[in-house]
């Protein structure tokens, strides 16, 4: 069973990257409930509008972790932009999230 979270929105991305996400969890488990809320945060804060998130629990659909070759969770695929990257774990060094996305870290810190 998978969830989006949210879609991005063509109109708001004025050309700009648009982002899609692929989360993969395990049902409420402390480190994949840590993931989703982070997750959440950063797309609010830093992809407002330009990304699309895909949450697959893999307790409900187990058959896509293995699609997608998934053996730890959480782990997050970041399908889009190209190249596609992987990060596996709750997501908690919020710094190297935004690295591995391509984004400025908080204070203009590259």
């Amino acid at each position: 069973m998978s969830a989006y979270i949210a879609a991005a929105d063509s109109s708001a991305t004025g050309g700009d990257l648009v982002f899609r996400l692929r989360l993969f969890v395990a049902g409420d488990e402390p480190h994949s409930l840590t993931a989703r809320q982070i997750l959440a945060r950063l797309c609010e804060q830093h992809l407002k509008g330009r990304c699309e998130v895909i949450v697959v629990d893999v307790l409900q659909d187990y058959q896509a972790a293995l699609r997608h070759r998934v053996v730890v969770v959480p782990t997050l695929i970041v399908e889009a932009p190209p190249p596609e990257r992987i990060i596996v774990g709750s997501l908690s060094d919020e710094e190297k999230v935004l690295a591995v996305l391509g984004l400025p870290r908080p204070g203009g810190r590259e």
